[in-house]
């Protein structure tokens, strides 16, 4: 990976120390294990330039997108209170799961989705900080720089046995594996085509 190489995929230059440590730490270290990192990286993170998790939701849609967190009919819910309130709003569909506390703790804005592929609640900041040794449970926004924002990524990227499925081009299971789902496999494929092409 050189810096030229990310600038055709228009990624800023300061991604490189980080991604060149991840490769070294995670044996991400064939062009179709990097092209699969960097692209399905660069689709969680709008191409390495969003490392935060978007919670800017009406009530309506905190509904739709947590449907049994965020119950509208539920009586204890103050719409003006979460409607486009982002801490509000992670505070209450993140208590009580992934190792948070209840709302009033904090937790679910403390440990709110960051980093290239998004950490989320209490014991994946701690499980990731214990492997690249750093305390991300006192320091949550340590995730926002890029040195960590990749390592927690690359850390993800080998507890869920991604460079296995990268070998085997099994790009719809990788990304089950990432998202849970199949969101934008087609715009995944077609930014890891986009990065092989860029590191012939």
């Amino acid at each position: 990976m050189t810096a030229d190489q990310l600038l055709k995929l228009d990624i800023d230059v300061s991604w490189l120390t980080p991604l060149q440590a991840v490769f070294d730490k995670y044996s991400i270290n064939t062009p179709q294990r990097q092209a699969c990192f960097i692209g399905q990286c660069a689709y969680e993170s709008s191409n390495f330039k969003v490392i935060q998790e978007n919670l800017n939701y009406s009530i309506q849609a905190a509904a739709r997108t947590w449907p049994t967190h965020f119950l509208i009919s539920d009586a204890s819910i103050n719409p003006a209170w979460y409607d486009r309130q982002p801490e509000h709003l992670a505070n209450r569909v993140y208590a009580n799961r992934m190792g948070n506390g209840p709302e009033s703790s904090g937790d679910g804005w403390k440990y709110r989705g960051r980093g290239l592929i998004q950490l989320t609640g209490h014991d994946t900041y701690n499980s990731c900080g214990e492997e690249i040794n750093v305390n991300l449970v006192a320091y949550p926004d340590k995730v926002f720089i890029p040195e960590y924002a990749a390592l927690s990524a690359g850390w993800f990227w080998d507890i869920k046995g991604l460079n296995a499925l990268s070998d085997a081009g099994e790009y719809t299971q990788m990304t089950k594996r990432i998202n849970g789902g199949v969101l934008g496999l087609a715009a995944r494929i077609a930014l890891i085509n986009k990065v092989i092409e860029a590191l012939k």
